[in-house]
């Protein structure tokens, strides 16, 4: 069974399920389920730098409860599972760690060269836990102090810490200045947290952070009077059409002929030693006949994905497939339009792609309107599957459990769906690179 691109296009799909099922989630009946998210740290550049995992192991009567060291076990428990290759692409991963876990050496289950072990803002600072963090050091493990506040009895800690991570929600500009004065003499990244807007990005820049963690590239600032770019409209107008099967040739002729980028992709594939041809090719209609329906998906898909990204970080291109491919995923337990609802993820990211309001997005394509009140904001039916990934992908527990239970989601398979619609999208990003 291939996983692939909407519109069943098998040249972007993977098929061996061996690379699938090692980030299947397992129900833990004396546990819960088990939820791991993921939130990117990225560099000053827009590059991912890392993630950090986030884990609760299930809903409660209440919301989602449990200790610290059960989270850690099962999370640590979770990675080994999963494999954090498979969860971060390679890249470093930042796991939160309880009092337990780095004096009993829990977080020896993991590789030391991709791991950074976050050190809690609730830990007590004692000879032990030190004596516990210098031998992980030496073993390879990288260290981070969580939502950090200077104390005398925290400075050995920090001239052990590869990264320091401070919250702006919950400090002041002065109170952070005078932390980043006491923190010039040591070697740790600072890393600036519930970083929201590009103004805040901009402050936490200046203030000498150089990695960033929070939502800013998914909240630009609106331009309420600023329409979206024609050749994006076009795009827009694509996306829509490769949903259709079969796909309707006449029109997606018609918006090619609209767009430079495209046309050109369009016929030097046409000329590719894939599809050499003796023929002359006398207009769109007959080249993308030529190449056919599911080349044509990949062609378009690709060159709308890297145009669309533009300067923005390419994390936010990844979360918008994401969220296409996890809404896509969960639709049929909805009884919603797969379709529709592949186009209601990746349109959720466009206004911070292209600069606009999301009202400017929402009315520039000929989407039903509940579907357009979803894309505004309105809890409707339609938007349900959505508010869930957005509450995940923040580790907002409560916020799953207040969008699922009433409308009966498949809690047991949430989770599972957005294993496989992370790996489609860090797939479908290594070909649009």
């Amino acid at each position: 069974m291939a996983t692939t691109l909407p519109g069943n296009s098998t040249d972007l799909s993977f098929t061996d399920l061996s690379f699938v099922d090692p980030l299947r989630v397992t129900p833990v009946a004396a546990e819960g389920l088990r939820y791991v998210a993921r939130q990117p740290i990225m560099d000053a550049r827009g590059s991912v730098h890392g993630y950090e995992l986030l884990f609760r192991s299930g809903p409660a009567a209440s919301g989602f409860q449990g200790d610290g060291d059960a989270a850690t076990r099962t999370m640590l428990d979770n990675t080994v599972i999963f494999g954090l290759e498979r969860l971060t692409n390679g890249l470093p991963v930042f796991v939160n760690c309880t009092r337990e876990a780095i004096l009993d050496r829990l977080v020896m289950v993991l590789p030391p060269e991709k791991t950074v072990l976050e050190l809690l803002e609730n830990l007590e600072p004692s000879a032990a836990l030190l004596s516990a963090c210098v031998e992980l050091k030496d073993k390879g493990f990288r260290l981070a102090l969580d939502d950090f506040a200077w104390t005398p009895e925290w400075e050995p800690f920090v001239a052990l810490a590869d990264y320091i991570k401070v919250d702006l929600s919950i400090t002041s500009v002065q109170s952070r200045a005078e932390l980043v004065r006491h923190l010039r003499q040591y070697p740790a990244q600072l890393v600036a947290e519930r970083v929201e807007t590009p103004a805040e990005l901009a402050l936490a820049r200046s203030e000498g952070f150089t990695l960033f963690q929070g939502y800013y590239f998914c909240r630009p600032m609106l331009l309420e009077n600023r329409a979206i770019p024609a050749n994006r409209l076009v795009y827009l107008e694509i996306l829509h059409a490769l949903h259709e099967s079969p796909l309707n040739t006449t029109r997606v002729s018609d918006l090619v002929k609209r767009d430079a980028s495209l046309t050109y992709r369009l016929l030097r594939m046409v000329n590719s030693p894939l599809f050499a041809t003796r023929k002359v090719v006398t207009s769109i209609h007959g080249a993308l006949v030529m190449i056919g329906d599911e080349m044509f998906r990949r062609v378009a898909m690709l060159a709308i994905a890297s145009e669309l990204r533009g300067n923005h970080p390419s994390e936010l291109l990844r979360m918008a497939f994401l969220r296409g491919r996890f809404c896509e995923l969960a639709a049929d337990a909805m009884k919603q339009d797969p379709t529709e609802q592949y186009l209601l993820g990746i349109l959720s990211l466009l206004p911070a792609m292209l600069g606009v309001t999301m009202e400017n997005v929402a009315t520039a394509l000929p989407l039903r309107g509940e579907v357009r009140q979803a894309l505004l904001g309105l809890k409707n039916v339609e938007r349900t599957i959505l508010s869930w990934l957005e509450s995940y992908e923040s580790g907002a527990w409560e916020g799953c459990d207040e969008s699922a239970l009433p409308v009966s989601l498949p809690l047991q398979a949430l989770p599972e769906m957005y294993a496989q619609a992370l790996l489609w999208a860090d797939t479908n990003m290594t070909l649009t690179d």
